[in-house]
């Protein structure tokens, strides 16, 4: 049987986080959440599931997290903004995917409009015009219908509305035609 590799945020033997019976469970939960933490910022309910997956009594889970909370350690509103901007920016990810992954992760609907609230229509358009802009070379042995289906199928699996997915198309296709190189 193939063994699984330890990740840096599990518990290695003999560690505080490696649950023995004496070991103070609150003791066990606070090593926990900041080694979690240290590795990367993680919503709120992804640490109750990752402690009480490891056997950590729900009183303590939750007396643990609301202290995190309370010092500003745990943030989810502030993990929204930051996933909602470094996804956009960095993947070109739509607002409806977006959406879904901060539920996923636990955040709660008004801290989720509130970090989508960064990003306007007009950026969403701007952001998939730029992801077809640096598509489009490598479709240019296609037929221009080939060519639209492709890129509005890319733009639609990343999240955004067949609308807002031709309609970049086929602004950047009119620009790219406009464009004397």
């Amino acid at each position: 049987m193939a063994r699984r590799s330890r990740s840096a945020s599990e518990p290695t033997s003999g560690s505080l986080a490696d649950l023995q019976t004496e070991a103070n469970p609150e003791s066990v939960a606070r090593s926990i959440v900041l080694r979690r933490l240290s590795a990367a910022p993680r919503t709120r309910h992804e640490l109750e599931i990752d402690l009480l997956g490891r056997g950590i009594p729900e009183d303590v889970t939750t007396a643990v997290l609301d202290r995190f909370t309370e010092v500003n350690l745990i943030d989810d509103v502030g993990y929204a903004r930051m996933w909602v901007e470094s996804r956009h920016r960095s993947r070109g990810t739509a607002r409806s995917v977006l959406r879904q992954e901060l539920r996923r992760k636990g955040v709660a609907d008004d801290s989720i409009e509130d970090a989508l609230s960064q990003i306007d229509d007009e950026a969403e358009i701007v952001r998939a015009r730029a992801l077809v802009e640096r598509k489009l070379p490598s479709l240019a042995r296609f037929e221009r219908d080939a060519q639209i289906r492709r890129l509005a199928n890319m733009l639609m699996r990343r999240g955004y509305s067949s609308n807002v997915a031709l309609a970049a198309v086929r602004a950047e296709i009119a620009d790219s035609l406009s464009d004397p190189e």
